[in-house]
């Protein structure tokens, strides 16, 4: 589930398990633009970290 909003004025977005989620993981528009420069690396990290279980 994901969720938008705006935090002191700022678009903000979280990303839920559940929608009464009491721990979301919201970032903001900086933190949006250094995840899809990074999305490649994370990808990597997901599938090493899956094959490591």
């Amino acid at each position: 589930m994901i969720k938008r909003g705006d935090y002191q004025g700022k678009p903000v977005i979280s990303l839920m398990r559940k929608e009464d989620d009491k721990f979301p993981f919201t970032f903001g528009l900086a933190k949006a633009k250094l995840i899809l420069e990074n999305i490649e690396e994370i990808k990597a990290f997901v599938a090493e970290a899956e094959q490591a279980k």
